[in-house]
């Protein structure tokens, strides 16, 4: 299946650290759908960077090495860049711990085709196997973006399941200062959004496995996500009067 059509050329972009257990799958699933794959290895473990060096020798795949361990943010930034250098157009986000439905990869680059501009976002349709305290948390999170953004736009910003425009997004990371870990998935769509890019919404299924490695670290990171909510707070209210009078026009 080809899946660069005109000047639509996507990749799938996955930040690694340490999941080298349900990464060979995520990647096996992606180059079968057609989808050629950028693997970041986020100063991953020995173990686990020799198994991303046994994926990266397969055709159409392709290796970022980060020397230190840069989060899961500065991970997906350096390969945004790096797929942008490689000559892609979009960068389907995909997390290595096999929790994204990767059923759904064809409807979201079917989606971005159809809207090239756009930035094409998941939101998460959870199974019993979603922790209660994650997903009760994630309507605080909700409420902060949308008054944030002055919108309700912004279906959910914590699922990391999207299809990224390049040169958008890139331009937007290399003007700003973003969130390099957990604060990054939400910060990125609210600075994306004062720009106005375009958004489009696909459900797409969510699971946690049971095995599954999460480095969500509790304190630190709704530390770090209280921080960045306060930070766009701040900036939301020097761009309130744009925003306001961009909706009522």
């Amino acid at each position: 299946m080809n899946l660069a059509i005109g000047s639509h050329r996507p990749c799938a972009l996955i930040p690694v650290y340490n999941h080298e257990h349900a990464l060979p799958a995520v990647v096996t699933a992606l180059l079968e759908a057609g989808l050629p794959c950028v693997l970041v290895d986020d100063a991953s473990s020995p173990a686990c960077a020799a198994v991303i060096d046994q994926l990266a020798v397969a055709p159409d795949t392709y290796l970022l090495r980060l020397a230190e361990n840069q989060g899961k943010g500065g991970a997906v930034m350096a390969g945004l860049r790096e797929a942008q250098r490689l000559g892609f157009s979009h960068a389907l986000q995909v997390d290595a711990d096999g929790q994204h439905d990767l059923h759904a990869v064809q409807a979201f680059l079917d989606e971005s085709r159809a809207h090239p501009v756009a930035i094409v976002c998941g939101y998460p349709q959870y199974d019993a196997s979603v922790p209660k305290g994650r997903l009760y948390a994630r309507y605080l999170t909700h409420v902060w973006v949308w008054i944030n953004s002055l919108s309700l736009q912004i279906r959910d910003s914590m699922c990391g399941f999207r299809v990224y425009p390049l040169a958008a997004s890139v331009a937007l990371i290399d003007s700003a200062t973003l969130g390099t870990r957990m604060d990054f998935d939400s910060e990125i769509l609210v600075r994306l959004s004062w720009r106005q890019q375009p958004m489009r919404w696909l459900p797409t299924r969510v699971h946690y496995p049971a095995d599954g490695i999460s480095h969500f670290r509790l304190w630190q990171d709704n530390v770090l996500i209280s921080k960045m909510h306060t930070r766009l707070f701040f900036g939301m209210l020097c761009r309130a009067p744009w925003l306001l009078y961009r909706r009522w026009r």
